[in-house]
């Protein structure tokens, strides 16, 4: 039996490190660690607004996740047929690193180093609204547009990134007298939620070395990191440029209680390798040029795979009919005793069976896919 999710919270706070890697599957409850843990560091008060900038609770943790997303939302106007514009809901931490410090040239840096570098958020003048347009430097007029989903949550994600750099440079003048503003001085965690899901990789792995070298650049010993993600490049890209070398899977069990497995050492660089099997198994998918040697790179995902999650075996991981794919992938990948039963290229069925399995795994153990929201 697991623990519940408000003991989870409890043992990364207990840790007491300066960064906490967690790897989980969406739907794993992620979100609902984040707002465990919010809720342990930083109660809620009576009154307060429920959203991952609210002033009783930014004192002393500032996160990112779901709730935060929350905080901006679109006005259509469908019948006065309007151009739209995103909303952002009225607080005082936007409102702070927007209209105080003046931060919104550089929110809009950090959204087009992620995104198309002319489209161009505008800020309304009181910052409680923002129109985007594509900026293609003729006189012709832009027309504002709604932006993605995708583009959506980079944005938000530009604004919290943008007020952390701000919370760092403050919280590392020791000197608490000198620092420009005292509200931050109590803070003493940020939790960071899965920002990279709208992300491809070449921006996912920009977005990975950025934050990196940002929480490196923290110097005030009070201020700790928790990072929760699905996503194993990203996961694999910062424990490396972290050089952390403990990190956490975050499991759910069939009772509702879960497990925070520590992963030590090599076991949090093997998604590289995860990734590398995986790409060379979907290019010889997608061109049509599978050979048997391909069945010995499933296996070794699949190995792998169970490896990290904690599976004793790897056909665990097949589908319902375990002991028929397990019989075939163990006939092409034994070595064979005489060289006239060695056939590079595979029959029909058996690149099916490559394009099953291959599938099977992406979807249901699942770290590449992007559609599902954790919950």
């Amino acid at each position: 039996m697991g623990k519940p999710l408000d003991e989870i919270a409890s043992e990364l706070r207990a840790a007491h490190k300066k960064v906490q890697l967690i790897y989980a599957f969406n739907g794993m409850g992620k979100t609902r660690l984040s707002r465990k843990f919010k809720g342990l560091i930083a109660p809620k008060q009576t009154g307060t607004e429920n959203s991952g900038f609210e002033e009783a609770t930014r004192a002393k943790i500032l996160y990112y996740n779901a709730f935060t997303e929350d905080l901006f939302f679109w006005d259509n106007d469908l019948e006065g047929d309007a151009e739209p514009k995103l909303k952002i809901h009225a607080n005082n931490f936007t409102d702070w690193v927007l209209r105080v410090q003046g931060q919104d040239q550089n929110v809009i840096a950090n959204f087009q180093r992620y995104a198309d570098n002319k489209l161009t958020p505008q800020f309304s003048p009181n910052f409680d609204e923002v129109v985007f347009s594509f900026q293609r430097g003729t006189d012709d007029p832009t027309e504002n547009v709604k932006i993605s989903r995708g583009e959506e949550t980079n944005f938000i994600w530009s604004i919290f990134y943008t007020i952390l750099e701000q919370v760092i440079a403050i919280l590392n003048v020791p000197e608490v007298a000198e620092r420009e503003t005292d509200q931050f001085n109590q803070l003493q965690y940020v939790f960071i939620d899965d920002p990279v899901s709208s992300l491809d990789e070449n921006h996912l792995i920009e977005l990975g070395v950025n934050l990196a070298a940002l929480i490196s650049s923290s110097t005030s010993p009070d201020l700790k990191f928790v990072i929760t993600t699905h996503n194993p490049l990203f996961y694999n890209v910062l424990a490396n440029e972290l050089g952390t070398r403990g990190g956490y899977l975050l499991q759910r069990l069939e009772d509702g209680t879960f497990d925070l497995i520590e992963k030590m050492g090599d076991s949090n660089s093997s998604f590289s390798y995860h990734l590398f099997l995986k790409q060379t198994l979907e290019l010889a998918v997608a061109e049509e040029r599978i050979q048997k040697y391909h069945f010995t790179l499933l296996r070794n995902l699949y190995e792998k795979t169970a490896s990290f999650l904690g599976y004793p075996r790897w056909a665990d991981l097949l589908p319902d009919d375990k002991t028929a794919y397990f019989r075939r992938i163990v006939q092409f990948t034994s070595h064979s005793t005489l060289s006239g039963q060695i056939v590079a290229e595979p029959t029909p069925e058996e690149k099916q069976i490559i394009r099953l399995l291959l599938t099977h795994l992406c979807d249901n153990y699942r770290f590449w896919r992007l559609e599902e929201q954790d919950a």
